[in-house]
């Protein structure tokens, strides 16, 4: 991250490192090791490396296997979107529904969301217990609702890979991940349900909207705050709910739809809620990111280009800029050109930002909301949809259908990790007819959510394993 960096900071955040591979050395095992006190003595022992510490929490979020690319890209090949042509096994086994227990991938994606919240809990504990009179009330504040909504925000984006939806099964009471919320050591937490995983999510970012900065994209604030309950809202078919959050967002003079498509590695554009801001030093990890895995080769690895489903849907109406503006053509992993995002072209340093939340995210969720709920909070599902198209070169419709809404969503949010859940809660299959596998990625069908990895059950065998693994 391009904050808070200073030379006290970045020896905190190499303590903070250092606490967090002692607390989770056993590749984060739920029932947390002994915890070196003396490390986070000194990484709380005044506010400078305490906010160094809060950080940190933003550099683990860089982790391709977080927010910056593997999980998100992972979900679009296994949907309808995008392809896996690499030679990684563990990706390609996710692609064709053969995931196995033992994928070192999914144990990656596990053990560095845990990460980030093994590093919040410490924040969250320990900041209230820093002794250093200038450390404000307010900043001690923010600090910890800064780590408040990162927990949050992790544990809602693994629930979503982990346990089956709200809309097939048992509902709210399917089985999620391990709710772990604080640095107390020795827990043994089975996995809660999806319910308590999303009521502690809402409470969390109810609780701490008002401790955190309203005039900021690129760390936690008041309008990422809402923009994730408005996610979460249309997630649990809360229609008014969903389309009240985006709405509050939407009205904000802060935010608003960029006039193009340049804003992808704009953290300064007004498009943005709250993007992760790489560099060359922190950022994504070379080869496995947003920019590693989506440019062809020679720059970037050619491992995920377009889906010839989805090249289909953007064939179906000529000159949409979304797909005219936002592709590029070049070698695949295979040999062969292919057609590849171009959200992320910085394959050099792999240092393009990521889009985590965006305005034009609320546009649709308002549109999604108001059409279901049968309202027209804001505006009316047809004005919303006719403002993204409109900013991509594309006539005016006179009516919308819940399907083109959804065709709307697919076409502006490809490649940054939305697709699988946009189906998935609509009780639609994650592949297209004449699409491998489509079978197996019906609603429900084991596979379509990711196993609990075998190595973290050999630690801590009172986690239940998903069906059919």
């Amino acid at each position: 991250m391009k904050t808070r960096i200073n030379k006290n900071n970045k020896f905190s955040l190499l303590l903070l490192a250092l606490i967090v591979i002692l607390t989770t050395s056993c590749e984060d095992r739920v029932e947390l090791l002994p915890e070196d006190l003396t490390v986070s003595d000194v990484v709380f022992s005044n506010g400078p490396l305490a906010l160094g510490a809060v950080t940190g929490i933003y550099n683990l979020s860089q982790q391709d296997d977080v927010l910056n690319g593997t999980l998100q890209f992972s979900t679009e090949w296994q949907s309808d979107n995008v392809e896996f042509i690499g030679t990684f096994t563990t990706f390609g086994e996710i692609r064709d529904y053969a995931t196995l227990a033992a994928n070192t991938s999914i144990f990656a994606m596990w053990d560095d969301n845990y990460e980030v919240i093994g590093a919040a809990n410490l924040v969250i504990d320990n900041v209230p217990l820093v002794q250093d009179d200038n450390f404000t009330d307010a900043q001690r504040a923010q600090a910890i609702a800064e780590a408040r909504f990162m927990r949050a925000l992790v544990y809602f984006n693994i629930s979503t890979i982990f346990g089956q939806p709200l809309q097939v099964g048992e509902g709210v009471n399917n089985l999620s991940v391990p709710l772990v919320v604080s640095s107390e050591l020795g827990q043994e937490l089975p996995r809660a349900t999806l319910g308590q995983v999303y009521d502690f999510v809402e409470t969390e970012l109810l609780d701490i909207i008002s401790d955190l900065p309203s005039d900021t994209r690129i760390l936690a604030n008041q309008g990422a705050v809402n923009a994730l309950l408005a996610r979460k809202a249309l997630y649990e078919e809360r229609w008014n709910d969903a389309a009240n959050f985006a709405n509050d967002i939407i009205s904000s003079s802060f935010y608003s739809l960029a006039p193009d498509y340049t804003f992808y590695d704009s953290p300064d554009s007004p498009e943005h809620i709250f993007t992760l801001v790489n560099d060359a030093v922190n950022g994504q990890d070379s080869g496995q990111g947003f920019s590693g895995l989506s440019n062809p080769v020679n720059g970037g690895r050619g491992d995920v280009p377009f889906s010839q489903n989805l090249l289909d849907a953007y064939a179906e109406e000529p000159g949409d800029l979304r797909f005219d503006n936002l592709t590029q053509t070049g070698p695949g992993a295979e040999g062969a050109d292919r057609i590849f995002t171009s959200k992320f072209p910085e394959d050099v340093n792999n240092s393009d930002d990521a889009p985590v939340l965006r305005v034009t995210e609320m546009y649709l969720t308002r549109a999604e909301a108001n059409f279901r709920g049968g309202t027209a909070i804001g505006a009316t599902p047809l004005e919303d949809i006719n403002a993204l198209r409109s900013r991509a070169g594309l006539p005016d419709l006179t009516s919308v259908t819940l399907e083109i809404i959804l065709n709307e969503r697919r076409k502006e949010l490809a490649f940054e990790g939305q697709r699988r859940m946009d189906l998935l809660r609509n009780n639609l299959s994650l592949r297209r007819p004449g699409q491998p596998n489509e079978a197996l990625s019906a609603p429900g069908m084991d596979r379509t959510i990711y196993p609990i990895p075998q190595g973290i059950r050999d630690l801590s065998p009172f986690l239940d394993q998903n069906p059919g693994y």
